[in-house]
């Protein structure tokens, strides 16, 4: 998939390795979660498959970098991607197989635990205005701007997610809020 991620982006126009990763940081972070080094791998990947190509460029002052493009053959590769089944989204949650197992915590713990679950688990942090002034200084960097729609559908995704966490969160904390309160009316 993170392979596909690229070759989009790079059907927008060409891109460096490092404009690449900041372009990824921010739009596709909100969804799909990518190391440096990962991408950079990819780009390997699909260099030797002939889905991109590079061009070295020298530069004074700085490190040299390579400009990359997608090819015919890429382009080809991620319409019938875009245009095949999409693979079904197994959910393979790490957040959920912990909270599965949390009635190993004390209640005070798993309090915790809940009270700051939305902070690390929800993939857009930002308020929605800046993703939408990020969303816009892309949109006028490609030449069809309802391609910009898209990209802000999955942002709505992201904010409608991080809501859901949210409220998620703060109906367990009440409920171990609730029972532990419970537990100290019996001890009294």
């Amino acid at each position: 998939m993170l392979k596909h991620g690229i070759l989009g982006l790079l059907n927008y126009g060409e891109m460096s390795g490092y404009e690449i990763k900041s372009v990824f940081e921010d739009s596709l972070k909100h969804f799909w979660q990518a190391q440096t080094s990962q991408i950079y791998r990819e780009l390997q990947v699909l260099e030797k498959n002939g889905w991109i190509s590079a061009t070295h460029v020298a530069q004074e002052g700085r490190p040299d970098k390579n400009i990359l493009s997608i090819t015919d053959e890429g382009r080809a590769e991620l319409m019938n991607w875009l245009e095949g089944e999409t693979e079904s989204s197994v959910m393979r949650n790490p957040m959920l197989m912990k909270v599965f197992f949390r009635g190993e915590c004390s209640i005070d713990e798993n309090i915790e635990f809940f009270k700051s679950l939305p902070e690390r688990e929800c993939m857009v942090k930002a308020e929605s205005k800046e993703l939408e002034k990020t969303t816009e200084e892309y949109r006028t960097g490609v030449d069809d701007p309802l391609k910009a729609l898209y990209w802000k559908f999955t942002i709505d995704f992201g904010v409608m997610y991080g809501n859901m966490v949210r409220e998620w969160s703060e109906n367990c904390v009440r409920e171990l809020e609730k029972i532990k309160e419970q537990q100290n009316i019996r001890k009294k």
